[in-house]
């Protein structure tokens, strides 16, 4: 159903529309990898306006509540073509990994 909705909103509201593509990165509070498998397609925010009472930042442009999860980055790009969006592929950023010693705590 989930899908549905997204196809029926990206068929009728995609003139021109701009999506990113990109795998999200873990927060602070995270400490495995699980949810970095997933690519994002997800729609630019057009036009955003800040209430002016509350401050908060709000926009009439619904599609950016819609995010498409795929298990590759080809099939998040052949959708995209297939629909006719412009794109752009965030590719993730490779992690330096260092190793450490717990003795080398305690040398000069």
């Amino acid at each position: 159903m989930k899908y549905l909705m997204a196809r029926y909103a990206i068929c009728h509201l995609t003139n021109m529309k701009k999506v990113k593509i990109y795998i999200p990165s873990k927060t602070a509070m995270q400490s495995g990898k699980g949810k970095q498998k997933k690519w994002i397609l997800e729609f630019y925010t057009k036009d955003p306006i800040t209430n002016p009472l509350m401050g908060w930042d709000s926009t009439k442009d619904t599609l950016n509540e819609v995010k498409i999860e795929f298990d590759t980055k080809d099939q998040a790009v052949k959708y995209a073509e297939k629909n006719n969006l412009k794109y752009d592929l965030i590719e993730p950023n490779k992690r330096k990994f260092v190793i450490k010693s717990y003795a080398d705590n305690f040398t000069n």
